[in-house]
């Protein structure tokens, strides 16, 4: 939980910078994802780059980099989810 503590908030993503994609909780969505992605080392978030293994918060949610895609990772408030 600690790393969720120290993620950056993002804020909403805007469709005007580069945003690396966000998959769904569906694993079969993730799974096309990683098809479609290369595999890079770090994702973008309105035109900021993190590197595999960070975390962000957007809204509601916290998100992991990997490898090229945001993963739900939990609820920004883990006492209100």
């Amino acid at each position: 939980m600690s790393e969720f503590q120290h993620a950056e908030d993002v804020g909403a993503p805007d469709p005007e910078l580069n945003t690396s994609p966000i998959a769904e909780e569906n694993d079969e969505e993730t799974d096309v994802l990683r098809q479609e992605e290369p595999g890079e080392p770090v994702c973008y978030f309105n035109n900021k780059s993190f590197k595999t293994g960070a975390y962000v918060k957007s809204g509601a949610s916290i998100l992991k980099c990997d490898y090229g895609i945001w993963i739900p990772a939990g609820p920004a408030d883990p006492d209100n989810p």
